[in-house]
């Protein structure tokens, strides 16, 4: 760690940088930031920075409380946005007294990494994230999308390929490796895939990517969105995670039997995954109009099942590579770009390994359509927020302090939505009734 800060105090020298933005999310994965200036780095660095704890809290913030944000200087990067001169690190958030602060979604998902770690494996996630981008025609405008391109498309009705450029770019800069990207089946949907890494890296690097894409967006004078549902009669966006444990550098979910997607172990942690689908789908899907896009059936996931084809499945095994093992994974389908990815990450790992620890049995693969036995994902907001309300596995993994908050954030936003009139209701009830 010594020689990560001197790594980190020999680059804000050597570039110029003015000003260090340490960041940290709050329950429901929003960004926040605050500015030292270098004058102050190294005492930011040995002692931590104080801060109002009450910003961890969402929408349900009670009362200000000391907190101390550590930063991380293994996530020292420069912003490429800003002119070089102001970087960023991730921050932990600690009580006065050391202990982890109970709301720090970093934190908890750092802790499910060292149980895995004890049992001697790591955990690698991959992301594919889609979003949409739309004409800054301002606030309360009807979404306007940009160009009218299809899945794939590469014509000049693809308005995002130098917008795509320029994200990448930026991410590589940041050093977030990129696998690939490509236009989306929705008018002006994007998506850009994240190469695998390590858990907790990937959760920084969904972060970082989200606030790129908004400042390259900003760049061009178009606004970016990650809401789940923008379009009405499209498909909206998702964040479908790639999952894998690795001992050393074996995949722990490769099997040798061409039959077989994946080794014991592997379909034990898929089995866990599906058993406790409902208690995490909150954290997945954190949002009213996150049902919007699980409720259409464009290419979302309803069903808890698994596949290796994909359509209404939860989740995807792929097996296009079967003699690959560095490819054995399983692609959770049901997560969208509006999640807390610390969050979401956490309890989804956590579930494998309870499926591992306690034997889960799989059950077997779903073929040529969807069975009328397979149950369904919390149909809406209300539903998700009372099946995580009452899950052993979220207050065990999170703590009962964070799954409560996470819950009066929720019941909060689903109270107000329930007392909203929409648009909807007034074109077909103000004059029939």
């Amino acid at each position: 760690m010594d020689l990560r800060k001197a790594y980190v105090q020999r680059t804000v020298e050597e570039r110029g940088v003015r000003f260090v933005r340490l960041w940290f999310v709050d329950v429901l994965g929003a960004l926040k930031s605050l500015a030292v200036p270098v004058s102050e780095l190294d005492a930011a660095l040995e002692e931590g920075v104080g801060v109002d704890g009450s910003a961890l809290e969402g929408a349900a913030r009670k009362r200000e409380r000391d907190v101390i944000a550590m930063p991380d200087p293994g996530t020292f990067a420069l912003l490429p946005w800003r002119g070089g001169d102001v970087a960023r690190m991730f921050c932990s958030l600690e009580q006065p007294g050391g202990a982890p602060a109970p709301a720090d979604s970093r934190a908890v998902l750092a802790r499910v990494l060292e149980s895995i770690a004890d049992l001697g494996w790591t955990a690698q996630v991959g992301a594919e994230l889609e979003f949409f981008l739309f004409a800054d025609d301002g606030d309360g405008a009807a979404p306007r999308p940009l160009d009218a391109g299809n899945y794939f498309d590469l014509t000049p009705l693809d308005e995002g390929s130098d917008f795509r450029r320029r994200t990448i770019d930026l991410l590589e800069q940041l050093g977030i490796p990129v696998k690939a990207s490509h236009h989306e089946v929705g008018p002006s949907q994007h998506e850009i895939q994240l190469a695998h890494t390590d858990a907790l890296s990937m959760a920084d690097a969904i972060t970082t990517f989200r606030l790129a894409v908004k400042e390259v967006a900003s760049e061009l004078g178009v606004f970016a969105t990650f809401m789940p549902k923008p379009l009405e009669r499209h498909a909206g966006s998702g964040m479908h995670l790639h999952l894998s444990l690795f001992d050393g550098s074996r995949n722990a979910f490769f099997s040798p039997d061409p039959g077989e997607p994946l080794s014991a172990l592997g379909r034990q942690f898929l089995a866990g995954l599906l058993a406790h689908a409902g208690e995490l789908t909150l954290l997945t899907n954190q949002w009213v109009n996150s049902y919007k896009r699980l409720a259409n059936g464009f290419e979302a996931p309803r069903h808890v099942l698994w596949t290796r084809t994909g359509g209404a499945g939860l989740v995807r095994v792929p097996s296009n590579r079967p003699d690959r093992e560095s490819a054995a994974r399983i692609e959770l389908r049901s997560p969208d770009p509006g999640a807390n990815p610390y969050l979401a990450c956490a309890l989804i790992l956590a579930a494998g390994l309870r499926g591992i620890e306690r034997g889960y049995q799989l059950a077997p693969e779903e073929h040529g359509g969807v069975t009328h036995e397979a149950p369904l994902l919390p149909s809406d907001l209300r539903e998700a927020t009372d099946a995580f309300a009452s899950s052993e596995l979220a207050r065990e993994t999170l703590g009962d302090a964070l799954v409560d908050l996470v819950v009066a954030n929720k019941r909060a936003e689903w109270d107000a939505y329930q007392s909203t009139v929409t648009q909807w209701e007034l074109e077909r009830f103000l004059r029939s009734l």
